[in-house]
């Protein structure tokens, strides 16, 4: 239990298989590729071997190359078959790995002779681009003719660069206070200029210096969005306020808009993951992180530009993480034992969107979100529902909530509990919904003979009527400790939620009510349950309704009102009546409903012989005769009917006499 405790006090983790690589030391150099996600040991120089680690097998490569000097930086081509290597500030080399790896190298000078390579990046599988302090050159990469081609050249003086590869998104900045940022965005062969803006600083120094630093500036996709995120670090001495996050939201026409900031009550070193569409801001000092949620209401306050927003929870330490190392060799192999990592380590570097590595350690690790222990941290159960749905692989957590909210001793009220419905079946709804214009769009797309259309992809989860049924409805009417009222009262509150939705509700949910009702004796509430439509009409509550008539007979005669307003069960409520004997009732019924010329009368035949009361057989067979006179002129059965037995029983119980006259 302690250790489960122990567990319950953390929301984020490190992955539990971390990407080993060798440690930075004299002979050994580490460098992390943000495209590919790869992390490359290169041992002297790459003469003694270059090891790279990425998320996979495809991604992980062993080889060497020439050392010509140190490596500033090096990186695959997203498909893995050109390496760029940066070793000097005014050219770049390119080696093509075939198959054999071809070791002659092939370079690319930056253009100018005063200007230097700040860094490069990867924009698409041949196309590379050149930050350098005068600007941006793009080119395209021909590994045939191990050769470069320039598609395009910025002229802008450059401090330090940013780039998302998710968005193929390059920021620049520029001027002497370094706030002015330039977005770039790398589409099929071109490269568009976005509008420049400005990130206001909190104090600008006197002479003016470079303010704004690389370290305190990264870009993320948030919700679907691209955000600049900007650390503002408050001017030191009493009286002042403590760090905040800024983030820019991109636009495409106008300068990126200042659109949130973060408070974060500390101050001191900080670094920013993306996890799971959450800033997570780590603070170096405390050892402890904060999670912020943009879509989140609730800790906001807005001016009208810009909402602020405070950390959905307490600050709190990422789980503690143990490191198994090979120690000292022994008779039985290597011993194996574990280390605990010192967390929020200074040798620590991260990387978007979730990404921390320790290169001393020679560890590589995403950060990931720990969603079970939210559930007791966020006592608010609408507030803790708000920010589940918002989060990826959640269903089960959220299943477990509702579970729990309706079981004894941690039951919430019904407001609240019917509010937790409403959240959960606005999602369902926009779902359904998404896949009624996507079945649309199927549709005509096929009738056109063009490409089947892309299915939307869900951010949200979605739980439908068969999850809340199955994993906690089903499961709460059988708990004995609760009281059938309260039992009632949720089950209908959940049905008054769907229809609010306009969504059709499932009859078993209907059954899991009438059955509840049923089993207490509460049939005068099932009753008005059904007269008021608080049950929707259906074939199957019909059905159940008719099953019930043992226990209340009236239950009989709500479903024959039912079936008859349904109008299309005219067939199913003549085979119920038949089944119970009650031709009478049938017969009265067809006539009702004006569908007496069309009935089967073997059926009626059939059934009143199976009940050995000739009287009863009589007035059936004296009907059908009539019918017959009134449709025919004749009252004998026609050939097809196959009515021969019938007749035959009842001439022989009555006699020939009793049939009705042949008119000449």
């Amino acid at each position: 239990a302690t250790s489960k405790m122990a567990n319950d006090s953390f929301y984020l983790e490190l992955s539990r298989s971390p990407i080993r690589f060798d440690p930075v030391s004299n002979v050994n150099n580490v460098f992390f590729d943000e495209n590919n996600k790869q992390v490359f040991a290169v041992r002297s120089g790459g003469a003694t071997g270059v090891v790279v680690k990425g998320p996979d097998a495809k991604t992980s490569i062993n080889f060497r190359m020439e050392d010509k000097g140190s490596v500033i930086s090096i990186k695959f081509s997203y498909d893995l078959k050109i390496l760029a290597i940066q070793r000097c500030y005014k050219t770049v080399e390119f080696m093509n790995f075939g198959q054999p790896i071809d070791p002659v190298e092939y370079s690319q000078s930056c253009k100018g002779k005063t200007t230097k390579i700040i860094g490069f990046n990867w924009v698409a599988i041949n196309e590379v681009v050149f930050i350098t302090d005068h600007g941006l050159e793009y080119y395209q990469v021909i590994p045939e003719k191990k050769t470069l081609k320039s598609i395009k050249t910025y002229n802008v003086s450059v401090n330090w660069f940013v780039y998302l590869p998710e968005s193929a998104l390059l920021l620049l900045s520029s001027s002497t206070l370094g706030n002015v940022l330039h977005p770039y965005l790398f589409r099929a062969g071109q490269v568009f200029k976005l509008p420049k803006f400005e990130v206001d600083l909190p104090v600008v120094p006197k002479p003016p210096k470079l303010c704004l630093l690389e370290r305190d500036v990264t870009m993320a996709q948030i919700y679907g969005q691209v955000y600049i995120i900007v650390l503002r670090h408050q001017p030191r001495g009493p009286g002042h306020a403590s760090a905040e996050v800024v983030l820019y939201q991109l636009q495409k026409e106008s300068p990126a808009r200042k659109t949130n900031v973060l408070r974060l009550d500390m101050s001191g070193r900080f670094a920013v993951n993306i996890v799971d569409n959450l800033i997570v801001v780590h603070h170096q000092a405390s050892k402890t992180s904060m999670i912020f949620d943009i879509r989140l209401a609730g800790e906001t306050e807005s001016d009208g530009y810009v909402t602020y927003h405070h950390p959905v929870l307490s600050p709190l330490p990422i789980k503690p993480f143990k490191l198994r190392v090979t120690g000292v060799p022994t008779v039985a192999g290597p011993e194996v034992k574990e280390i605990n990592c010192e967390l929020y380590s200074p040798n620590w570097i991260v990387f978007q969107p979730s990404i921390i590595i320790d290169a001393k350690l020679g560890c590589l690790w995403n950060v990931c979100l720990k969603l079970e222990p939210l559930v007791t941290m966020i006592p608010d159960k609408c507030r803790l529902m708000d920010f589940l749905l918002l989060r990826r692989d959640c269903k089960m957590v959220i299943l477990s909530v509702c579970k729990q909210m309706l079981t004894p001793g941690r039951q919430c009220n019904l407001p609240t509990i019917a509010s937790i419905f409403d959240k959960l079946n606005k999602v369902y709804r926009s779902y359904l919904e998404e896949e009624a214009s996507y079945a649309q769009a199927v549709e005509t797309a096929q009738a056109r003979g063009t490409g089947t259309p892309k299915r939307p992809q869900r951010s949200q989860a979605v739980i439908d009527q068969s999850d809340m049924y199955t994993h906690v409805l089903s499961i709460f009417v059988d708990n004995k400790e609760i009281k059938y009222k309260f039992m009632v009262a949720v089950l209908v509150e959940y049905i008054r939620s769907l229809s609010q939705f306009q969504i059709p509700v499932q009859h078993y949910l209907y059954e899991l009510v009438i059955n509840t009702l049923v089993q207490n004796n509460c049939f005068y509430q099932l009753h008005q349950f059904l007269q008021y439509h608080v049950l929707s009409d259906s074939k199957p509550i019909a059905c159940l309704m008719l099953s019930l008539e043992s226990v209340y007979p009236p239950a009989h005669q709500l479903a024959l009102d039912m079936l008859k307003r349904l109008s299309t069960a005219n067939e199913e409520i003549i085979e119920v009546l038949l089944s119970k004997h009650q031709l009478l009732t049938a017969l009265r019924f067809i006539r009702s409903v004006g569908i007496v010329d069309t009935v089967s009368a073997r059926k009626f035949l059939e059934a009143a012989h199976a009940t050995d009361d000739n009287m009863l057989f009589y007035t059936v067979f004296k009907f059908f005769e009539q019918r017959n006179l009134r449709l025919r002129g004749n009252p004998r059965f026609a050939p097809g009917e196959h009515c021969e037995q019938y007749i035959s029983q009842f001439v022989m119980i009555f006699g020939e006499d009793a049939l009705t006259p042949v008119l000449q």
